[in-house]
């Protein structure tokens, strides 16, 4: 039997997502009242326009453009609307009233994450934000709640559905960068303007978000490392396939070591690498998002998903609505997170991985060796060495007149090796008469 009263509801914004919540919480009603223990009242909807479509029904009476007022009157308030402003101003307006907030807005938390987590630690309240990364997948809460007591060592995520869309095309269908976009734009993976997506700015937030409770430590979005996808080509992910790899945009956030300093700290980057057709990972397709963690006590967890959508995203805001209920219900502070430990945040220079480095190089007599001898002048240590020659017979350098002879490609996998390393090799090779170009430096990931 519920006794409590009834909890006031303010959604701000009402666009795919917060219209979905909308219809959920009137279809859901009682069944949300009873886990809960109380009744959820939608008192309004704030948005910018009240004549404007929807992408659900929604009873028009609950319509306002007075955000204030209704985040006065509300107990927990749920920000759908995206963007930094007016959402950070409303959030906090939110916390200083009083009510907890529910939010999906990561471009918002990676930027201003610690001054919502510490208004609302000063007042008591919390701010919920499952919907913030990978959509539908719990992973939030797990990162927060479940692994608080162990060790986080790694995550490797694919967080954005836009990206593994092109990629996974581009390796099923053989389909180029740019045809595998307009495929995305016209099934509506891809926005009209796919920058924030395709050059990894989506992903880089949420690998922000998702560095900090791991490895509670605040990680600004402007330190994470971020390359997106708009240079990969078929032929590398043709290469990828033959080697046993396949091509993935990846979120990872890890604790390590830098080599050169001895400095323990966190890394947080985006980048596209290859991950071995073995790995969890790799069979991650269309769409979908996957997120894998690999922590001391618990081992490796991969959690797995439907990234983004209107209702899929929805079913994460109403799992934070019934937490924030449930605590109202309960009684009591809300609870801080813990991101304090203050780790160093790592430049891209302190990571060690594996390399597949292409090369485009003159077809001529003690090439290779030149190449291995400059891997091992500078430390990389080389795994394997493929090997095609070309038809060419005047490939153009760059910023050269030509080669008189033909050509060979040069396909090679190190060992591990850090960044610094690797890169100092790189533009070592580059300098050379007899190499053509690089064509591509791919990180190995996940092994």
């Amino acid at each position: 039997m519920i006794a409590y009263r009834n909890l006031r509801v303010a959604l701000l914004g009402a666009g795919s997502v917060g219209a979905q919540v909308a219809t959920l919480l009137s279809e859901h009603s009682e069944e949300l009242a009873a886990r809960v223990g109380a009744g959820l009242d939608l008192v309004g909807i704030a948005v910018r326009d009240v004549d404007a479509p929807r992408s659900a029904p929604i009873d028009s009476s609950l319509l306002t453009t007075d955000a204030m007022s209704l985040i006065e009157s509300a107990d927990i308030v749920i920000e759908l609307m995206g963007g930094l402003e007016p959402a950070r101003s409303y959030i906090l307006h939110a916390l200083n009233s009083g009510a907890d907030v529910v939010t999906g807005n990561k471009a918002l938390l990676a930027a201003h994450g610690p001054e919502l987590l510490d208004a609302a630690e000063q007042v008591g309240a919390q701010v919920y934000y499952e919907a913030a990364v990978a959509g539908a997948i719990p992973i939030i809460r797990p990162l927060r709640e479940s692994l608080a007591g162990d060790r986080v060592k790694r995550i490797l995520g694919i967080v954005n559905g836009t990206t593994n869309f092109i990629l996974d095309k581009m390796d099923v269908e053989g389909e180029s960068f740019e045809s595998a976009l307009a495929t995305a734009t016209e099934l509506g993976y891809a926005e009209a303007d796919p920058t924030a997506d395709i050059e990894g700015y989506d992903a880089a937030q949420k690998a922000a978000i998702l560095a900090r409770l791991a490895f509670h430590t605040d990680v600004p979005v402007e330190a994470v490392h971020r390359e997106g996808i708009t240079n990969i080509t078929a032929a590398q992910v043709s290469q990828a396939q033959k080697a046993g790899y396949v091509v993935k945009l990846l979120a990872i956030c890890e604790r390590l070591t830098d080599p050169e300093t001895g400095i323990e700290g966190v890394s947080a980057r985006v980048y596209p690498a290859l991950i071995s057709r073995q790995h969890p990972l790799a069979a991650v397709h269309g769409g979908k998002n996957a997120v894998f963690v690999e922590a001391e006590a618990a081992g490796d967890l991969m959690f797995y998903g439907a990234g983004a959508g209107g209702i899929e995203t929805a079913s994460a805001v109403l799992g934070d609505l019934v937490s924030a209920a449930r605590r109202h219900v309960a009684g009591g502070p809300g609870v801080a997170e813990s991101t304090h430990a203050n780790l160093p945040i790592l430049p891209i220079d302190s990571v060690s991985t594996r390399y597949q480095i292409t090369l485009v190089v003159s077809d001529a007599p003690g090439v290779l060796a030149r190449i291995a001898g400059l891997f091992s002048d500078h430390g990389v240590s080389v795994e394997a060495v493929e090997q095609s020659v070309g038809t060419s017979s005047a490939v153009p350098r760059v910023g050269g007149t030509g080669e008189s002879s033909g050509t060979a490609t040069l396909v090679i996998v190190t060992h591990e090796a850090s960044e610094r390393a690797l890169s100092r090799t790189v533009k070592a090779i580059a300098d050379q008469e007899v190499v053509v170009r690089v064509q591509s430096v791919l990180r190995v990931e996940g092994a």
